[in-house]
């Protein structure tokens, strides 16, 4: 059988990291023959040799390859493409993990697309991953229709023919951003790059220990020397203009503008920072045009126009101002409609506690940063557009499972507003109000959100800020009445959106991966439920909504015996808005005894029932009551009968034959 598949691990002292490396490679949903990994040991000195030897001992289609220590990823990685048996290659490293389906879909979608390159749904876990590539499915992408600059890392599949065409290999020694140089040239050249966005394919991980490569500080000369050779990719394969320009953007945004804002340029060492600041004016100076700069937005223009100028006093000031500024949200209202679930809100940006401020001259709205005046006379000088694009501003509600960070961008419907600050003429604040809904069958880019807790937040794009944080912490009356679970879909699942403790946000529990269900019918009493004795039949309304009609099983279990009977229900949807639960009761069988009651819902499977706060006591001659639990133990410690109101009864029927019988006398 054809090899498909050849993925490429460079290795170097993984320790423990290894394992779900290796786990997720023998978990592929592929068949074995169907692919191959090779692991390219440079020079371990741990015990992962020998743990990879023993893994390619166990399974024929793991190898591994022991080499010198290089220093650096290159030339594993072009050791591994030179012994790859596959018609693609996979680059993963080895603190990082693929999807189980990962190889199969990515392989599947780069034929069925003709694709030389395939780049894989990715999560961070504790690292930055691109967001707006994976919003869609991108079967035909470039760097023209599709922001694939923003994605530069190897973990990519490759048509290994396009690689050897090309001579496409990565640079090697100890050196940075070979895979910037590599991937670069491979999205230039690449006749299609297929972007699948579907199914998280890749795990990028940060270790505990902090150890990975790319997180060690680095030595500004050589980093920005390795950085040109990237621009120098661009400058071969590309024409001066527009898209050269939005190319090299990537890099001023990335790795120069962003090290120069806020917290992440205040947290450096003064004389790092000042080493770092000199290479990244060197090579704003060197190699790029103003057409770079200006396309980016008002924030970063401020920080690029400083840069350029070699004013890093003026950058640290921003720096300090830009380092308050956070996104807000207010939950306005939520609820369910049609087995969607429907969350208002409205969300802005402070500073310091307090919103954000923009000033309007004439027709144009311009930030405005409380600066000292000779920075802002400095950004003034420069040329810098404090324009603030604010028709352009929004708000994402993004869906993220907490396990693995997977997450999903979901409908909002936007509107802008913006309101005056009193006493202030000229000066406003913009508020964006939202509302999003989340279809819990086709949540995650058309397919439905697997079991597990997903966590809502809302990230807000604006004048050169992107940020996020969690939803629900402040929320409205409204949307405090509107949290109920629902079951949606068929087969049924069960959707518990819940306030987290002790923050108070909006998560979702999807199919009972918390006990928190049992507290939504913890409000329950006896009179809320009605029984009737023939036929015996039990119905009570439910806080969850419903679609139509469902069906649902009601356990009964004895309190004195555990013995357990399980008899059908069915939930239907009420004009309320509630459930209505109803059940016939088995009174045959469960008289003479007290039984509590749980309800196991559709999606909930076996061993998940949700505790109701009510016990049922039956007679030895089926009259049925409904007690609290608290009650039902109070009569098993006093030794009373099951049913009351059947004791009570029995002590008249006897006070009246004793009467009877003394009146006879």
């Amino acid at each position: 059988m054809p090899i498909k598949v050849s993925v490429v691990i460079p290795v170097y002292n993984p320790g423990k990291y290894i394992e779900d490396c290796i786990a997720s490679l023998l978990r592929q949903s592929l068949p074995d023959d169907e692919y191959e990994a090779i692991f390219v040991d440079d020079g371990s000195t741990d015990e992962t040799p020998e743990r990879l030897d023993r893994l390619a001992a166990e399974y024929p289609h793991m190898h591994v390859i022991h080499q010198e220590g290089s220093g650096w990823s290159g030339k594993p990685r072009n050791v591994g493409i030179a012994a790859a048996k596959g018609e693609f290659i996979q680059f993963v490293d080895n603190d990082d993990w693929l999807g189980d389906e990962a190889l199969e879909r990515m392989y599947n979608y780069g034929v069925e697309n003709n694709a030389d390159v395939i780049v894989g749904k990715m999560a961070g876990k504790g690292r930055p991953v691109p967001l707006e590539l994976f919003r869609k499915n991108r079967p035909h992408a470039n760097v023209e229709n599709a922001p694939l600059i923003d994605s530069l890392t190897p973990h990519k599949m490759f048509r290994k023919a396009f690689l050897d065409k090309h001579n496409l290999r990565y640079m090697e020694g100890r050196r940075r951003l070979e895979d910037h140089v590599f991937v670069t040239e491979a999205y230039l050249r690449a006749e299609n790059v297929a972007v699948l966005s579907d199914y998280l394919c890749y795990y990028h991980v940060k270790r505990e220990d902090a150890s990975n490569a790319g997180f060690q500080r680095f030595d500004p000369v050589g980093y920005f020397k390795n950085l040109r050779e990237a621009l120098d990719v661009v400058e071969k394969l590309t024409e001066p203009g527009p898209l050269r320009d939005r190319l090299f953007r990537r890099w001023l945004r990335n790795e120069m503008v962003e090290r120069m804002r806020g917290k992440r340029l205040l947290n450096l060492p003064e004389d790092y920072r000042q080493e770092l600041f000199d290479e990244i004016h060197k090579v704003v100076v060197e190699r790029f045009g103003p057409g770079v700069a200006a396309g980016l937005q008002p924030t970063q223009q401020i920080v690029a126009a400083l840069i350029s100028a070699n004013r890093l006093a003026d950058v640290e000031e921003f720096a300090r101002w830009e380092s308050e500024v956070k996104p807000t949200g207010v939950l306005e209202n939520l609820g369910w409609e049609n087995g969607e679930l429907t969350i208002g809100f409205t969300a802005e940006y402070q500073s310091n506690g307090e919103p954000v401020v923009f000033r309007t001259d004439g027709d144009k709205d311009l930030l405005a940063p409380p600066l000292p005046q000779s920075s802002l006379d400095t950004i003034a000088m420069l040329g810098a557009d404090t324009t603030a694009p604010l028709d352009k501003s929004k708000v994402d509600l993004v869906v993220r499972e907490r396990e693995t960070a997977a997450e999903f961008f979901q409908p909002v419907e936007l509107t802008r507003e913006k309101i005056a600050v009193e006493g202030r003429e000229g000066d406003f604040r913009q508020v964006l109000r939202a509302t999003s809904r989340i279809d819990p069958l086709s949540a995650a880019n058309g397919a439905g959100l697997g079991a597990g807790i997903w966590d809502v937040l809302i990230r807000i794009t604006s004048c050169g800020w992107t940020k996020e944080t969690r939803l629900g912490a402040v929320r409205a009356e409204e949307a405090e009445r509107g949290r109920v679970a629902a079951l949606t879909g068929s087969p049924a699942h069960l959707v518990l959106p819940y306030w987290t403790d002790p923050y108070g946000n909006l998560s979702l529990d999807i199919d009972q991966k918390t006990k928190r269900m049992s507290q939504e019918f913890a409000g329950l009493t006896p009179d809320d439920v009605t029984v009737t004795a023939n036929p015996g039949r039990l119905t009570v309304a439910l806080p969850l909504r419903v679609q139509g009609e469902t069906k649902a099983t009601l356990k009964l279990t004895d309190i004195g015996t555990s013995r357990a009977v399980d008899t059908p229900a069915t939930l239907t949807a009420r004009a309320s808005g509630d459930a209505e639960l109803s059940a016939d009761l088995p009174l045959g069988e469960i008289a003479g005894g007290q039984w509590r009651l749980k309800l196991v819902l559709p999606s909930a499977g076996a061993g998940k029932p949700v505790p109701l706060p009510l016990v049922l006591a039956a007679s030895a001659k089926r009259r049925v009551v409904i007690k609290t639990p608290a009650a039902a133990a109070a009569d098993a410690a006093a030794g009373r009968p099951a049913s009351r109101p059947a004791a009570r009864r029995s002590l008249l029927r006897r006070a009246a034959g004793k009467l009877k019988r003394a009146l006879k006398k």
